[in-house]
């Protein structure tokens, strides 16, 4: 029973690790039709706020919590004012855009830090007894934090003027701006609070997975598999192809190594996208966020 229970853990982590590293791109994507290639490099510079923070003596809850979102969020707002928002409806243009923007994010961390692992601090809460089987206490505080994460989404999203104002916007420009909508204001809002959703789950992980000026290209692949099987639904979309992705995942690299498990997330994307291209929302979770 023991085993089964540690099992079950994990791959409810595996589902919340695919969640927590998406959910700043599917806002992104899902809403504003933008083709961040630099998610992963947000990501990262989220780990890189935690580790610099934490070093000069930051509370590494407040590191992580507060700091993390808000430097890359704060980023976010500046490369939609100066770059994003001369390229919308241009999605070749702003996916090469976003691509050089990863190279030069790169680039610059690699400059200042080098390229070997930066981080330098532990997960904040260690193991905990399940029978004969342990679990690190801080993957479930992740699980949480994914959970309470994703019901202020919605919460936003359904039931707040920004998040109403947001959705008008994304479905029609034009029609929100004639009736005074300052669109420019809210495409820049909307990139910010991506970009800072994706800060804080890069400094929420970096005390599992390490920092390195590379460590993007880790998340984006996994990313944008998860957010473009989920299809249209921002929220229902990334949490059904995180369970199911996260689910085969985590099981298969339980049975037979995180080789097995990474190959098996990618064909059961590939085989999804085929009998559903449009993603899982296309059939199911419609009407949903």
């Amino acid at each position: 029973m023991d085993l089964y229970v540690a099992l079950l853990l994990q791959i409810v982590y595996g589902v919340a690790n695919l969640v927590l590293i998406s959910l700043g791109l599917a806002i992104i994507f899902g809403m504003m039709r933008v083709i961040n290639l630099a998610h992963g490099e947000f990501l990262m510079l989220g780990g890189y706020t935690v580790v610099i923070s934490t070093n000069a003596g930051v509370n590494i809850w407040l590191a992580m919590l507060i700091l993390a979102p808000l430097v890359v969020g704060v980023v976010g707002i500046i490369v939609e004012r100066v770059m994003i928002r001369f390229l919308y409806g241009r999605m070749v243009d702003t996916l090469l855009a976003t691509w050089g923007l990863s190279l030069v994010l790169i680039g610059l961390i690699t400059t200042i830090f080098g390229a070997q692992t930066a981080t330098t601090i532990s997960p904040p809460i260690g193991a905990i007894k399940i029978g004969e089987f342990s679990s690190s206490g801080y993957e479930l505080f992740l699980i949480g934090v994914t959970i309470v994460l994703s019901i202020a989404a919605w919460l936003v999203l359904r039931h707040t003027k920004l998040g109403l104002l947001a959705r008008g916007t994304m479905q029609g420009a034009e029609i929100a701006s004639a009736l005074g909508v300052s669109t420019k204001q809210i495409y820049a809002v909307t990139f910010g609070i991506g970009a800072a959703v994706s800060g804080l789950a890069g400094g929420l992980l970096a005390p599992v997975t390490g920092v390195l000026p590379t460590i993007g290209a880790t998340y984006i692949a996994k990313s944008f598999i998860t957010v473009i099987s989920g299809g249209q639904a921002i929220l229902a979309g990334t949490l059904s192809a995180s369970g199911l992705l996260g689910s085969v995942n985590s099981i298969l690299s339980y049975i037979t190594g995180p080789t097995v498990g990474e190959v098996g997330l990618l064909v059961v994307a590939i085989v999804l996208l085929r009998l559903m291209p449009q993603g899982i929302t296309s059939k199911l979770f419609r009407k949903s966020l």
